[in-house]
C-alpha cells in the first residue's frame, strides 16, 4: 500500500521534529560527558556610519524617550524591602550587588553541576540555592536562607523571643540561637548542660 503524500505542511513539521529530537539527543550526550556544547557565533554586522547631524538626531531621541520614561518603582519588591535605608545590612541596594557577583559566580563554575567531585557539585548547588533565595527574599520580604553577605560570608543568628521547657523545668535550647539570658547558646555550653544532666544530683 502506497503511502499518502504528505503536505507542505506536514513535511516541514515533520522535519522540524527530527531536527529537535536530534538536538535534544546531542545536548544529553554532552551533558552526559560533562561537556558544555558549544555556542554558535553570532556574526554582528557592521552598521552603516552616521552622519554628525544623523548622530545629533539619534542623541536628541534617545534624550526624549528617557524623559518620558517613568522612574522606576520597583513594584516587584517587596514594601518592606523597598522601604530599608540603603546602610541596613538587608537593604535592596545590598542584596541586588549580592545576587549580581553570584549570578557571576554561578556563571564561572556551571560546569561544575555535571563534575565527578563532590565539593564542586555541592559549591553549584548552594551558589544557585543562596541565589534563589536572595531574589525569593526581594519579592515576598522573607529571608529563607541562613547566610548572608557577597560570598555568604556572614551567619544569621535567630533570637528566641520566649522559652521553651522540658518535662523537668530546664529550657530548651538550640546551639547557635541567641538568648537574652545567656547570650549565643555554644556547643560547649550544650555540651556542659548533657554533662549536668547526666550526672544525678547528689542533693
Amino acid at each position: 500500500m502506497a503511502r499518502r503524500k504528505l503536505t507542505p505542511e506536514e513535511m516541514a513539521a515533520k522535519v522540524a521534529k527530527m531536527k529537535a529530537t536530534k538536538a535534544a539527543n546531542k545536548k544529553a550526550a554532552l551533558e552526559s560527558l560533562g561537556v558544555e556544547a558549544p555556542k554558535k557565533k553570532k556574526i554582528r554586522r557592521r552598521r552603516k556610519p552616521m552622519t554628525d547631524e544623523q548622530k545629533e538626531a539619534a542623541r536628541l531621541r534617545l534624550e526624549k524617550a528617557r524623559a518620558a520614561r517613568a522612574p522606576s518603582t520597583n513594584k516587584y519588591i517587596h514594601e518592606e524591602v523597598r522601604n530599608l535605608p540603603d546602610d541596613d545590612p538587608f537593604s535592596l541596594a545590598k542584596v541586588r550587588e549580592w545576587i549580581k557577583e553570584n549570578k557571576a559566580l554561578l556563571s564561572s563554575i556551571r560546569n561544575y553541576q555535571f563534575s565527578k567531585v563532590e565539593s564542586e557539585r555541592r559549591m553549584y548547588r548552594n551558589t544557585k540555592i543562596y541565589v534563589t533565595n536572595l531574589e525569593a527574599y526581594l519579592r515576598d520580604g522573607v529571608y529563607r536562607d541562613n547566610r548572608f553577605g557577597a560570598m555568604g560570608e556572614g551567619k544569621i543568628v535567630y533570637q528566641v523571643l520566649s522559652l521553651a521547657y522540658d518535662k523537668d523545668g530546664n529550657p530548651k535550647r538550640t546551639v547557635g540561637w541567641y538568648y537574652s539570658d545567656i547570650g549565643i547558646y555554644t556547643q560547649k555550653m550544650a555540651d556542659d548542660d548533657a554533662r549536668r544532666k547526666a550526672v544525678p544530683d547528689e542533693n
